[in-house]
């Protein structure tokens, strides 16, 4: 089962200069290209992302972003990496 890749973001990764599409990558949720090349494979199946979460409950997003951005602080300052996207795209 691929993963259902929502208009927020198409326009996040639009932001970051990426395309995205569904993985290809068994257990990940989004494939990140640049020009083209694939760079970065993010998000576990399985697993929430703010964006699952915000169309259930906006105040149960809220928290749920507050707590992975607060387990993940710091991986959205190496540019390119899996972790940057993440932060960015999914969250």
């Amino acid at each position: 089962m691929s993963y259902k890749i929502l208009k927020q973001q198409t326009a996040a990764a639009k932001k970051l200069g990426v395309t995205i599409k569904p993985s290809k990558v068994q257990g990940k949720k989004i494939d990140v290209f640049k020009n083209g090349v694939k760079v970065a494979s993010i998000g576990a199946m399985g697993y929430g992302d703010y964006w699952t979460y915000y169309a259930k409950d906006i105040y149960f997003a809220a928290s749920k972003r507050k707590a992975y951005q607060a387990r993940h602080n710091g991986e959205q300052k190496k540019i390119g990496s899996p972790g940057y996207y993440a932060w960015y795209i999914l969250w």
